[in-house]
């Protein structure tokens, strides 16, 4: 169950039906705003708890908010972009702007994993599930990942590419089955997205750790040893 006592704010100009009843169903108080100034103006003491922005429907106004919301404050309030698949692209090079994406029109139970994700708070555990690769090591209970014991901040469909990599190694994978098994359903960003969030996966482990996802020319990816490792 969602923390009740802080709301995500919901850009849209008119929220739709399955949005609003993800976000019930899934227990989030949440509040739709079609401003920066409604933002402002209607945010508690304690802030925003998060930012879904639905940019279905204009982009460019959606790239204006987060630009804005990521000005006015120090400490940037986690933040999900509503996407189309025909702007995929787009979020190519705006990286900076938002913390994780989700295509429309969105699975619920994907929405909800990616908001539990973004949102979710650090916890202790005693023991845990581990996957680990030299030093990566993914947390398959806290959804954690670290390098050399450096956290990785990385959105929820990111670690599950880099699980599903990290638990085969050696094997080659087309970007069709990375969706088939990663993604599970018929995503509609076909399979750019796979691209997308790779290359989005290399920057985060670094420059010395990203050669452990490999591409393998006209096939696909092949998670193995990076080129520092001996």
């Amino acid at each position: 169950m969602a923390d009740s006592n802080r709301m995500l704010a919901v850009l849209t100009r008119s929220i739709s039906p399955e949005l609003a009843r993800t976000l019930d169903l899934a227990g989030y108080s949440w509040k739709a705003i079609g401003s920066m100034l409604e933002a402002s103006d209607a945010e508690s003491d304690d802030g925003w708890a998060g930012v879904i922005i639905d940019a279905d429907d204009d982009l460019e106004s959606a790239w204006s908010f987060l630009r804005t919301l990521r000005k006015q404050y120090a400490d940037p309030t986690p933040t999900l972009v509503l996407v189309g698949g025909s702007q995929l692209p787009e979020l190519e090079h705006r990286d900076d702007l938002f913390d994780d994406f989700c295509l429309a029109p969105f699975h619920p139970a994907e929405l909800e994993a990616r908001l539990r994700h973004l949102l979710h708070a650090e916890v202790e555990v005693q023991s845990a599930d581990l996957v680990e690769y030299g030093d990566l090591a993914l947390n398959l209970e806290t959804y954690q990942a670290s390098i050399g014991g450096k956290p990785l901040d990385m959105t929820y469909m990111e670690y599950e590419l880099l699980k599903f990599l990290a638990q085969n190694p050696g094997k080659v994978f087309t970007r069709e089955i990375l969706l088939s098994r990663v993604w599970g359903y018929e995503y509609y960003g076909g399979a750019r997205t796979v691209d997308v969030h790779v290359r989005r996966l290399r920057a985060k482990l670094g420059e010395q750790h990203a050669g452990l996802i490999q591409t393998v020319r006209s096939v696909g990816y092949r998670f193995g040893q990076s080129r520092w490792d001996s």
